[in-house]
Protein backbone atom coordinates (compact mmCIF):
# COMPACT_ATOMS: atom_id res chain seq x y z
CA UNK A 1 0.00 0.00 0.00
CA UNK A 2 1.53 3.34 -1.07
CA UNK A 3 1.21 6.18 1.48
CA UNK A 4 0.76 10.00 0.03
CA UNK A 5 3.16 12.05 2.15
CA UNK A 6 4.18 15.67 2.79
CA UNK A 7 8.02 16.29 2.97
CA UNK A 8 9.37 19.27 5.22
CA UNK A 9 12.38 19.82 3.71
CA UNK A 10 14.73 22.54 5.30
CA UNK A 11 14.79 25.62 3.10
CA UNK A 12 12.75 24.27 0.45
CA UNK A 13 9.23 24.47 0.01
CA UNK A 14 7.28 21.05 1.08
CA UNK A 15 7.80 18.59 -1.08
CA UNK A 16 4.29 15.70 -1.76
CA UNK A 17 4.95 12.11 -3.27
CA UNK A 18 4.17 8.63 -2.35
CA UNK A 19 6.58 6.30 -0.31
CA UNK A 20 5.97 2.11 -0.12
CA UNK A 21 6.25 1.67 3.62
CA UNK A 22 6.78 4.45 6.00
CA UNK A 23 9.88 4.89 7.53
CA UNK A 24 11.54 2.72 10.81
CA UNK A 25 13.35 4.47 13.53
CA UNK A 26 16.69 3.08 11.68
CA UNK A 27 16.25 4.63 8.47
CA UNK A 28 18.93 6.87 7.23
CA UNK A 29 16.89 8.43 3.97
CA UNK A 30 13.42 8.28 2.49
CA UNK A 31 12.79 7.07 -1.19
CA UNK A 32 9.83 9.21 -2.48
CA UNK A 33 8.04 8.51 -5.45
CA UNK A 34 6.85 11.15 -7.99
CA UNK A 35 7.77 14.18 -5.90
CA UNK A 36 6.05 17.43 -6.53
CA UNK A 37 5.33 20.77 -5.48
CA UNK A 38 1.68 20.99 -3.27
CA UNK A 39 0.24 22.28 -6.34
CA UNK A 40 1.72 19.53 -8.85
CA UNK A 41 4.20 21.36 -10.48
CA UNK A 42 7.47 19.95 -11.46
CA UNK A 43 10.26 20.58 -9.08
CA UNK A 44 12.84 23.10 -10.35
CA UNK A 45 15.64 21.27 -9.00
CA UNK A 46 15.04 18.05 -10.89
CA UNK A 47 15.19 16.85 -14.68
CA UNK A 48 11.76 16.24 -16.20
CA UNK A 49 12.41 12.53 -16.39
CA UNK A 50 12.75 11.80 -12.81
CA UNK A 51 9.99 9.66 -11.15
CA UNK A 52 12.54 8.51 -8.03
CA UNK A 53 14.01 10.44 -5.30
CA UNK A 54 15.74 9.48 -2.41
CA UNK A 55 16.36 12.37 0.20
CA UNK A 56 18.50 11.54 3.91
CA UNK A 57 16.57 12.13 6.64
CA UNK A 58 19.51 15.05 7.86
CA UNK A 59 17.56 16.98 5.26
CA UNK A 60 14.24 16.57 6.51
CA UNK A 61 12.68 18.74 9.11
CA UNK A 62 9.31 16.33 9.41
CA UNK A 63 7.08 13.87 7.67
CA UNK A 64 3.12 14.18 7.18
CA UNK A 65 1.58 11.31 6.13
CA UNK A 66 -2.14 12.55 4.05
CA UNK A 67 -5.22 10.77 4.57
CA UNK A 68 -6.19 8.54 1.29
CA UNK A 69 -9.67 7.82 -0.16
CA UNK A 70 -9.82 4.60 1.55
CA UNK A 71 -9.37 5.44 4.94
CA UNK A 72 -12.15 8.13 4.40
CA UNK A 73 -15.05 5.59 2.74
CA UNK A 74 -14.32 3.27 5.66
CA UNK A 75 -14.60 5.81 8.85
CA UNK A 76 -16.83 8.45 8.39
CA UNK A 77 -19.92 9.95 10.50
CA UNK A 78 -23.81 9.13 9.96
CA UNK A 79 -26.16 11.16 10.59
CA UNK A 80 -29.69 10.15 10.37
Amino acid sequence: MAYTVLIHIHNEDPVIGEIEDLPGPGDLNIRVQNPRKRDGKDLHYLQNDVTTVIWPWSRISFVEVLPSGAEDAIIGFVRE
